[in-house]
């Protein structure tokens, strides 16, 4: 949920006007609109290259994945991971968009944990995938628009472990 339903959401369960605050934190959001869809929009138009290069360093600092057994094992499992990196990639994008998490929680995250258990995908790889995109892709960008994103690719890793 946005700051700005967040905000109604509360004031109209107290039965009072938005607080000078909230408007504060209001404007912001609505000024920072803007950034955050530039910031979307770059990684839209560079999740080829996010992916792939993240996926790269995953492989190499995480042998065991692609080898014999590993759950990336073989050009099908491998075109799955980074599959399930874009994923991730685009949950990054919708949080971004919206200011806020609840995209990320709603639509991605929930029951991951157990999914990847069941299929005996290592959730830590999958964690330093996400990683992995952040440094890719905050690599990308100006150091204020990195802050801003690094912070949803953090809350996504963070969710998967």
């Amino acid at each position: 949920m946005s700051i700005v339903s967040k905000s109604i959401v509360n004031a109209d369960a107290e039965a009072r006007y938005l607080s000078p605050g909230e408007l504060d934190r209001i404007k912001s959001f609505v000024t920072s609109g803007q950034r955050r869809l530039q910031i979307a929009q770059m990684l839209t138009d560079n999740r080829e290259r996010i992916v792939k290069q993240a996926g790269d360093q995953l492989f190499q600092k995480r042998p065991d994945v692609v080898s014999p057994g590993g759950n990336a094992y073989g050009q099908e499992m491998t075109a799955t991971c980074l599959r399930d990196m874009d994923y991730y990639l685009r949950l990054v994008t919708y949080g971004i968009v919206a200011g806020d998490t609840t995209p990320i929680e709603e639509i991605g995250i929930v029951g991951v944990r157990e999914m990847y258990k069941s299929l005996g995908t290592p959730i830590d790889a999958v964690s330093e995938s996400v990683r992995a995109m952040k440094g890719v892709a905050t690599g990308m960008m100006s150091p204020e628009d990195a802050a801003e994103a690094g912070s949803y690719f953090d809350y996504v890793a963070g969710a998967l472990q």
